[in-house]
């Protein structure tokens, strides 16, 4: 597997007040294409940190970051949404999903941000709507919809733009264990099929299903395996 990310010295610091915190100390990671990764750690260890720059949402305050051979630490924020836009899906512990519209909308979102023409936007939402379990649930409201249930839609979303990264933050966080075991074999699934796969999490049960496990701990990788 070729080096997809790889991130070396990285440090995050954000001012407060008269004082500095510093959420990443020198962070250095390398993820190759198509593994399944688990970042882990107690509250405030710089996970959510650390996934917000790989996801290229934040940039470091020093240190390089390339993805796929390029040097992101140096984009300007159009670069980086355009990254995001064609390389990243997110999915979150809170579903984010915009209320007022079907769940086939929801998923096809991204899509218009790369130009997809309407017609084409829903016939590839309601596809990938049914590759997660969700054909028959394609003009729902979310709040029609369990938890478990707009977990996927927000996977289906994640899914619109075919990226190569999927990127997992607490994903099961706001679901009982079994819905949540359904959203982690959906993840396993799409491992698979070839998708790089970024968890975030501080749940055993979430981490384990990472091929590999990267702890930090007060803003440092603690340990890799």
């Amino acid at each position: 597997m070729s080096e997809l990310i790889k991130m070396r010295d990285v440090t995050k610091v954000y001012p407060l007040g008269q004082t500095e915190v510093h959420a990443l100390r020198g962070v250095n990671v390398s993820i190759k294409k198509g593994e399944f990764i688990s970042i882990i750690g107690p509250s405030g260890s710089g996970k959510s940190t650390l996934m917000h720059i790989i996801g290229c949402l934040d940039v470091a305050t020093s240190g390089t970051y390339f993805l796929r051979g390029k040097d992101v630490s140096k984009m300007d924020g159009n670069q980086l949404a355009d990254i995001r836009k064609e390389f990243i899906g997110f999915i979150f512990q809170d579903f984010y999903l915009l209320p007022d519209v079907p769940a086939w909308y929801n998923v096809s979102l991204p899509m218009i941000y790369n130009r997809v023409a309407p017609k084409e936007r829903k016939k590839k939402a309601v596809v990938i709507l049914e590759s997660v379990g969700l054909g028959d649930r394609v003009n729902h409201l979310p709040n029609q919809l369990s938890g478990g249930e707009r977990q996927r839609v927000a996977i289906a979303r994640a899914l619109a733009n075919e990226p190569e990264i999927i990127i997992a933050d607490e994903p099961t966080g706001n679901l009982d264990s079994v819905r949540g075991e359904e959203i982690l074999e959906i993840l396993s699934d799409l491992h698979e099929k070839g998708k790089t796969i970024i968890i975030v999490s501080h749940e055993k049960y979430v981490a384990e299903r990472g091929k590999r496990k990267i702890y930090l701990k007060d803003g440092r990788v603690e340990g890799k395996n």
